[in-house]
């Protein structure tokens, strides 16, 4: 089942996270993910850091995933 805990979770799992918010209705998701993992990476290597997480769930299950992706620092300073 795709609710916003599982993608948390699954997120969680797979990447080291200072701050993490998954929000959604069932159909469309929202993520604010705040990682170290994220530093010297464009944006969109951030993304694919997230997204590796998922897995087949981004094709399967996951329909719209809309990434907010922050460094410690980032995150600090916003």
């Amino acid at each position: 089942m795709v609710n916003p805990e599982s993608i948390q979770h699954d997120i969680a799992a797979g990447l080291d996270c200072a701050h993490l918010e998954v929000s959604g209705d069932g159909h469309h998701f929202e993520a604010i993910v705040v990682s170290a993992a994220f530093a010297g990476k464009s944006r969109i290597q951030q993304h694919q850091l997230v997204f590796a997480t998922l897995g087949d769930r981004m094709r399967a299950e996951i329909h719209a995933l809309s990434l907010k992706t922050f460094t410690p620092d980032t995150w600090a300073a916003r």
